[in-house]
């Protein structure tokens, strides 16, 4: 199997050909046609096995295929570190690379200006830490009235490391 048999948009089959990828994993085989039907999902896989690949592939194709995009945030990937959420970005960046999808991260640690400037300018999709997506929300920076998707990757472990009370908020 091939990444044209699970019926990508040729956008999105050129990024993915650039980054060097030609077979989907088992993981990306069984849960890109589901995402693209809309349903909800629960994946598991071991590290390294393409899961971000998985959720983000079908998330760009959902939004390209939309004719009549409104400002907003449109999918929400929530995610334990900010190592991993820059990673998961990066990945957005490359398999969306000619879309014209917008997207951003955010994450503590760091000043918020630089990100609350890319807020301020909107994004289609936002990948954030439980904290700093607070923080934003509280000061008004993040809206999510225009939200479509929601991804909690690495939930057992954003759970361990005790952000229920932050995913229940």
């Amino acid at each position: 199997m091939d990444f044209r048999q699970l019926e990508l948009i040729e956008p999105i089959l050129r990024a993915l050909s650039a980054e060097g990828y030609t077979t989907p994993t088992p993981i990306q085989q069984q849960a890109i046609p589901v995402v693209l039907e809309g349903r909800d999902l629960l994946g598991c896989a071991q590290t390294g096995t393409g899961k971000t690949a998985a959720f983000a592939v079908p998330i760009l194709q959902i939004l390209y295929r939309q004719t009549q995009r409104k400002p907003g945030i449109k999918a929400l990937i929530l995610t334990p570190t900010r190592e991993l959420a820059i990673q998961i970005d990066e990945s957005f960046a490359a398999y969306g690379r000619h879309t014209g999808i917008s997207h951003a991260v955010i994450f503590g640690g760091v000043s918020q200006q630089q990100q609350t400037n890319t807020l301020r300018r909107g994004v289609d999709v936002l990948v954030a830490t439980p904290g700093r997506l607070l923080d934003l929300m509280n000061q008004g920076y993040v809206n999510l009235a225009q939200l479509e998707i929601f991804v909690l990757d690495e939930a057992d472990r954003m759970l361990d490391m005790g952000f229920i009370h932050d995913v229940k908020g």
